[in-house]
């Protein structure tokens, strides 16, 4: 039974999804990073929302970690490449708190707007200071937005509602969603910047996002700009905004979050017409409610059935579609780790061609498996989430293929390895292979170029040799006398007395000496033990 550590504090009928779905859990929430790698050893699944943190070190912990699952959508505090790294899947939930942050910038920008905080102390004071606070409209104003995706979307259409001009700069937004927004799409920053009344930010942060709102930034801003920030600390130049608000350049700035968390102090505390809550973007009963289920449920179906949903480091699998991809992506697997077995000096190129029903399926995490198998036997411990990275760092160029119809087969996976030029390779150059599924179990059914069917036993002795009579009975002669029993014998060749290949199921380890003596053999060209 797979188990789950919730680190952070999850909402009891999100803890109810796991343990109904049969999950055994357990709760502990602070722990320091020592205790947590300590515990985490024995648990498939870590859940977290922003106070835990699982590191580089937390992660290599995790011997049997499988999949950690963020309560919300920045996953700022996971180390998302050495997830990756050891094949962790990493998930959030992207849906579950948009409107409820969308909301709250919102909410921001109309204190900032009408310095409504300040009124507020200053009345409750006793001073009744309605001379000393004059506000400014938002209707027909331009609304920057830095990032348009599923928060700044919502944002937008809220801001559409308040009469206001959206104008967006986010590099990913196609100009058919922005016409689907109503929203301009900004050619540029600076495009954005010089015509905005209000800005606010709505992407993660990454190299290419940290201090996008450099100080040099907010200078081509308009002066009496409204800045509000509840997405995520260290994408503004914070001392450059508290220069900005003294200055008079900057109208008001509401920040939600800051470079430092928890914020006990900041440059920006104390500048005039500034605004700051305590990262509350997601801080609703329903957000909460929300989030925690969905990561339960994302999680469970993850660790029970293989189905991914919401990941930032694998492609997507559905409920619907793990079932029928996983016997695929098993051959997938299979045809990848018999490449990598006989690509003994490491390869350039990889091609992978889906033919007939398959290349109509989810083909993303075919391709996963398929590297992984390729990668397994000379990079070690792989698996589908690591192994499209693994092959992106080693410069190995990839490409994938489908084609609708297939000759003989309903589906059929082809996968083409270039191995490197080396003085060590005889006969560098494409090793191909092919496999389909009989009776919903892999096959390979083609070994460079020549058609045969075989089974992926747990140990192949693979053989290719020239087409000669005697090569049969000298292999059988060399087996008997190391007593290793045949489990399966499959034969393919192009012509008589041309290039053949031999499939053979054993049922034990031959010693070295057996394979030196069968690469011996008159006529063999390459011989390798293969595991499965």
């Amino acid at each position: 039974m797979p188990k789950v550590l919730i680190a952070d504090k999850l909402a009891p009928a999100a803890v109810d999804i796991f343990k109904n779905r049969g999950l055994e859990t357990e709760t502990a929430v602070g722990l320091s990073k020592d205790e947590l790698i300590a515990k985490i050893p024995e648990f498939d699944g870590l859940v977290v929302r922003s106070a835990c943190k699982p590191d580089a070190d937390v992660i290599a912990a995790g011997t049997n970690l499988k999949v950690i699952g963020r309560a919300g959508i920045g996953v700022d505090n996971i180390d998302i490449k050495a997830a990756t790294g050891k094949g962790v899947v990493v998930m959030n939930t992207p849906f579950g708190n948009a409107v409820t942050t969308a909301e709250h910038a919102i909410a921001m920008m109309f204190a900032a707007a009408r310095q409504i905080p300040a009124a507020n102390a200053g009345t409750q004071a006793g001073e009744w200071p309605k001379k000393a606070f004059m506000g400014t409209e938002l209707s027909y104003k331009t609304l920057g937005l830095i990032g348009c995706g599923n928060i700044g979307a919502r944002v937008a259409e809220r801001a559409k509602g308040l009469q206001m001009k959206v104008l967006a700069y986010d590099p990913f937004l196609t100009e058919e969603r922005a016409l689907e927004l109503g929203v301009e799409k900004a050619a540029d920053l600076d495009a954005m910047l010089a015509r905005a009344d209000a800005i606010t930010l709505h992407t993660p942060l990454t190299d290419q996002t940290r201090n996008i709102l450099s100080a040099e930034a907010l200078a081509k801003t308009k002066k009496g700009v409204i800045l509000v920030n509840c997405a995520r600390g260290g994408l503004v130049d914070e001392a450059a905004v508290a220069e900005g608000l003294k200055s008079g350049h900057i109208a008001a700035a509401a920040f939600d979050v800051f470079a430092e968390e928890p914020a006990k102090e900041n440059v920006l505390f104390g500048a005039p017409n500034f605004i700051a809550t305590p990262h509350l973007g997601a801080a609703t009963t329903e957000a909460q409610e929300n989030v925690a289920l969905q990561v339960a449920e994302q999680m469970s179906d993850y660790l029970l059935t293989g189905a991914v949903t919401n990941a930032l480091n694998m492609p997507s699998i559905t409920a619907d579609e793990a079932p029928r991809l996983k016997p695929f992506a098993a051959l997938a697997e299979k045809l990848g780790l018999f490449a990598g077995q006989i690509s003994d000096y490491g390869f350039e190129e990889v091609v992978i061609e889906y033919e007939g029903e398959v290349a109509e399926l989810n083909r993303k995490p075919l391709t996963a498996a398929a590297l992984a198998g390729l990668l397994r036997p000379s990079r070690g411990d792989v698996n589908m989430v690591s192994a499209p990275e693994v092959l992106n760092e080693s410069g190995v160029k990839l490409a994938e293929t489908k084609t609708e119809d297939s000759p003989v087969y309903d589906s059929l996976i082809r996968i083409k390895v270039l191995t490197k030029r080396t003085e060590n390779d005889p006969e560098p150059g494409w090793r191909s292979l092919a496999g389909t599924l009989i009776a919903g179990q892999p096959r390979i059914v083609e070994v460079k170029g020549m058609a045969l069917e075989g089974d992926f036993n747990s140990r192949v002795l693979y053989v290719n040799n020239l087409d000669k009579p005697g090569f049969i009975g000298s292999l059988g002669a060399l087996l008997g006398k190391e007593d290793i029993n045949i489990a399966t014998f499959h034969l393919g060749r192009t012509d008589a007395g041309g290039e053949a290949i031999a499939l053979i199921g054993i049922d034990s380890e031959p010693s070295t000496d057996l394979v030196k003596q069968l690469k011996a053999l008159p006529h063999v060209r390459y011989a390798r033990v293969l595991n499965f």
